[in-house]
């Protein structure tokens, strides 16, 4: 049952079926990290979804499951994608790697993101490849100093196309498999066609901006509801049935 069915549910409905789970299976930036030291449940982009979701109907619970493990690529967490994703009876899983795996040779991410891919497929589970941001175009004063170097690395992958190559073949990937995919990493190119991208990351290297995780949370509330007519308002008593 696609998540836009299950919102419709009544009473009856929740019983059959449960609420609606979403995992989130990524990076840092799906963990909820914005600087070095700082990790925010309530500013990261997957719960400004659900509350987008649940202001479109608010009687169906939508439970997000946090899969993601900062510091990871998509190679890295493929022996737990079982427990940690797909052990949740997943509605919906939002798959997001690519800033540590642009490190890595490309076939590998390739092949490891097709491998989450399949998975979902084989479990009729529905995917949407979310591309993340961009990288660092510049180094930052601002860049703390234990992290200089490696914002160097990353601007350069930015700069020298590699990031661009990564995420054009990911989506032709998932494209090609029938994964839908939520191109982020489009709209941020565009955007750095007028602002400094460095200054939409929070640590100037590849983690945005709690303002920029809400361009990711439309995004995927878009990418969701696509092609749907709206919602039709249902109101449920949540009062004691005597049962």
């Amino acid at each position: 049952m696609k998540i836009t069915e299950k919102l419709q549910m009544d009473i009856n409905g929740l019983m059959e079926n449960g609420p609606i789970n979403i995992v989130i299976f990524g990076d840092s930036v799906s963990h909820g990290s914005f600087n070095a030291d700082e990790i925010d449940y309530e500013a990261v982009y997957h719960n400004r979804l659900r509350k987008k979701i649940n202001a479109v109907r608010n009687y169906v619970p939508v439970n997000i499951i946090n899969a993601s493990i900062g510091g990871l690529s998509a190679y890295a967490s493929l022996p737990r994608m079982e427990r940690d994703v797909f052990s949740h009876n997943p509605d919906l899983v939002i798959i997001c790697f690519g800033l540590n795996d642009v490190n890595m040779e490309l076939e590998i991410y390739l092949n490891s993101l097709k491998k989450i891919f399949d998975r979902c497929i084989e479990s009729k589970v529905d995917a949407i490849f979310m591309t993340p941001n961009m990288l660092n175009t510049s180094v930052s004063p601002e860049t703390e100093d234990k992290y200089y170097e490696y914002a160097h690395k990353t601007a350069d992958m930015q700069n020298n196309g590699r990031m661009d190559r990564y995420m054009t073949a990911a989506v032709e990937l998932a494209k090609s498999i029938g994964v839908k995919v939520c191109d982020c990493y489009a709209m941020w190119k565009e955007l750095s066609k007028s602002q400094d991208i460095t200054e939409l990351l929070a640590n100037k290297i590849n983690h945005p901006t709690k303002e920029m995780h809400e361009l990711f949370a439309q995004s995927l509330f878009e990418c969701i509801f696509d092609g749907v007519d709206e919602i039709k308002h249902k109101q449920t008593s949540t009062m004691y049935k005597g049962e």
